[in-house]
């Protein structure tokens, strides 16, 4: 049985809205009446934040000061994965056909994601994912987990997944950060990552993955025809 891990946000859902919407909530917040800030466009903050240039460093880009680059720092944290911002995710380009597909080839699918329950299970319902993603093939943060760091995380949510799911003769990870490669090579599981996500692939290149793909659904493709 050949298995797909797949990350949940870059490979199957788009947030590059949701970090616009929340980047310039917080430089309005954070700016004072009188101050004329520089909104970036939001093509130029996705590079930057693919890059993995620092929300410090994009505030101070945006004409804040250094005061209150911390201030816009903090408050992004305190915003990025609440309501109603949540609303502006919307399913990444191809990616049902990809999951279609996946069922169609009997691959077994299993969904790891630093959300926490109630954030996946919003967004499952939101996109009709359910149907691809059952109750024991998802794994996510407790609404009550102290988060450390991603890349910490993420290779414990591995760990259960593999205790937990029925043995495979083949099993490959699919994600967009260095957390996905992290915790696939930590298990010794092979892992392709996707460049339409909150990494660019300098980025992705630093982590080694087994390959770097366009998106999720040139990762099925491959898999499903067995061309790597």
């Amino acid at each position: 049985m050949l298995r797909l891990i797949t990350d949940f946000d870059g490979p199957i859902i788009d947030v590059s809205e949701r970090y616009y919407r929340v980047y310039q909530f917080c430089l309005e917040k954070t700016r004072r009446p009188d101050q004329v800030v520089q909104e970036l466009p939001k093509a130029e903050f996705w590079q930057l934040k693919r890059s993995r240039v620092p929300e410090k460093q994009i505030a101070l880009n945006s004409g804040l000061d250094e005061a209150q680059a911390q201030e816009f720092d903090q408050l992004r944290r305190q915003t990025i994965h609440t309501q109603p911002y949540f609303e502006y995710d919307t399913l990444a380009a191809g990616a049902v056909d990809a999951l279609l597909k996946v069922q169609q080839a009997g691959i077994d699918l299993a969904v790891m994601t630093m959300r926490r329950v109630r954030e996946l299970d919003y967004a499952l319902k939101k996109s009709d994912l359910s149907r691809f993603f059952p109750e024991n093939r998802c794994y996510c943060l407790s609404n009550d987990y102290v988060k450390t760091r991603d890349i910490e995380d993420k290779p414990l949510l591995m760990a259960r997944a593999l205790e937990e799911l029925p043995p495979a003769a083949d099993t490959w990870m699919v994600g967009d950060t260095e957390a996905d490669i992290t915790a696939a090579k930590n298990y010794g599981i092979k892992v392709m990552a996707v460049e339409c996500g909150i990494r660019d692939r300098t980025q992705l290149e630093l982590y080694h993955p087994d390959l770097i793909v366009k998106d999720f659904s040139t990762a099925v493709e491959l898999l499903s025809s067995n061309s790597f």
